[in-house]
């Protein structure tokens, strides 16, 4: 026996998109994450997309899921995408996660055929007064502090408006961003047991339960022996949350966990400003599963921090490119691990954001840099006469130069880029030489 269920992803009448997922009998509880997950088929939503505009000539979205699938050759099992039809196979996959982001890759592929430059990373508008906003699009890979930022409430300085922490599209000519869906997959092992928060839990994944004094059922949300417990929290947890913001996208911060970058930089001319998206590189968390000999603190490249990508690198670096270069958006680095030893505290993160989208932020020429301007942040100045220090950054700068070479030939050369993004990050290579 299998089931069949039915989604919506995309959650504005200008994107939706139907997806399917088949799946055996005895898998209900991916089944109902699944169409927790993303939007079910509610009278609005139904009326919504009935009333939605085609997108393309694109498909729905099937995808066929047999997670007790093994095979020998395949050990920790084998998903196949064909996204130019739009479907997928997920064999041996018994992890919510996995359903999730498969099915938001073939949705992502959507929205790059469509004109969209697809987003694995949160976005809020804060609303300034006086008919002003400032919309800013955070991207960093899982644990690198996205949610944090774009859920963060500044101590209630301002009126925020959260679009999504995890998936959404940006218009490439209009600027407006849609969010992909409606709910939050987040890590329990950052909420206590009985923390208000919880209540907002639908599904939970990785994550053990007990039975407390007055008999009823809790999680362990902060199990010391299991560090990637997940939950589905409902749309409702974020009470400023909107599907759509048509204030144009202001700024992109690109983050990163690079102990040579200050805390933040902000990226001058288009081509080094979507390359430096390209070479987004950070340590990684404990939420990713490693193949055996991998070496955990080595920075790793993750184009855009969107390991999701079916389509050539340079489709997402061209659309990036063109936001900065014709829409005006302005292009930050932040990073949010630690600078040359110091960790950059949460609290040094949100207040750097406060003053660039208040517009106090004064930026100056940074060392030998024609295109990074920096902000100094009291306590993370660095010393560009300390050698150590300069020879650690020119590693550093010289890793995403190897990197965007080695694109030519990796793979065929399927997520090759073109010379400028090259030659945009050479020019830093070399005035850090200098």
């Amino acid at each position: 026996t299998m089931y069949h269920a039915e989604v919506y992803i995309g959650l504005d009448p200008e994107f939706m998109v139907k997806a399917h997922l088949l799946i055996p009998e005895g898998e209900e509880n991916i089944l109902y994450s699944w169409m927790l997950n993303f939007q079910y088929m509610s009278d609005e939503y139904v009326k919504m997309y009935k009333a939605s505009q085609p997108i393309g000539n694109e498909p729905d979205i099937y995808i066929f899921s047999n997670p007790q699938w093994k095979h020998e050759e395949h050990p920790l099992g084998l998903t196949y995408f064909n996204t130019a039809t739009n479907c997928a196979a997920l064999l041996g996959m018994r992890y919510f996660g996995e359903h999730k982001k498969g099915t938001l890759t073939i949705g992502w592929a959507i929205a790059n055929r469509n004109g969209y430059a697809s987003c694995h990373g949160g976005q809020k508008r804060y609303n300034l007064g006086e008919g002003k906003a400032y919309v800013a699009s955070v991207f960093g890979l899982s644990g690198s502090g996205k949610s944090t930022i774009t859920h963060a409430k500044h101590g209630g300085k301002y009126d925020v408006t959260v679009l999504h922490d995890d998936a959404f599209i940006i218009n490439t000519e209009t600027g407006s961003s849609i969010a992909m869906e409606p709910t939050y997959f987040d890590k329990t092992a950052d909420y206590p047991t009985y923390c208000a928060d919880n209540k907002y839990l639908l599904t939970a994944q990785n994550c053990s339960a007990t039975i407390d004094e007055d008999g009823k059922i809790m999680l362990v949300t902060e199990d010391i022996r299991n560090g990637n417990g997940r939950a589905i929290k409902s749309k409702l947890w974020s009470p400023n949350r909107v599907d759509k913001i048509e204030s144009p996208v202001n700024a992109i911060f690109w983050i990163m966990k690079d102990p040579t970058i200050p805390p933040i930089v902000k990226l001058k001319g288009a081509s080094l400003a979507s390359v430096m998206g390209a070479t987004l590189a950070t340590k990684r968390s404990s939420a990713e599963r490693l193949k055996e000999g991998v070496d955990p603190n080595a920075l790793v490249v993750e184009p855009y921090a969107n390991p999701f990508r079916t389509y050539p690198l340079v489709n997402d670096y061209e659309k990036f490119k063109k936001l900065v270069a014709e829409k005006n958006v302005a292009c930050y680095i932040i990073n949010t691990g630690d600078f040359m030893g110091k960790k950059v505290q949460k609290e040094d993160t949100l207040g750097i954001l406060e003053s660039v989208v208040e517009g106090r932020a004064e930026f100056k020429p940074w060392g030998p840099f024609s295109d990074i301007e920096i902000m100094e942040w009291d306590g993370f100045v660095p010393d560009l006469t300390d050698k150590g220090y300069v020879t650690q950054m020119q590693a550093r700068m010289q890793d995403r130069l190897n990197y965007v070479e080695g694109l030519k030939d990796a793979e065929g050369g399927f997520n090759a880029l073109p010379d400028d993004a090259a030659d945009a990050i050479r020019k830093v290579v070399e005035q850090a030489n200098s």
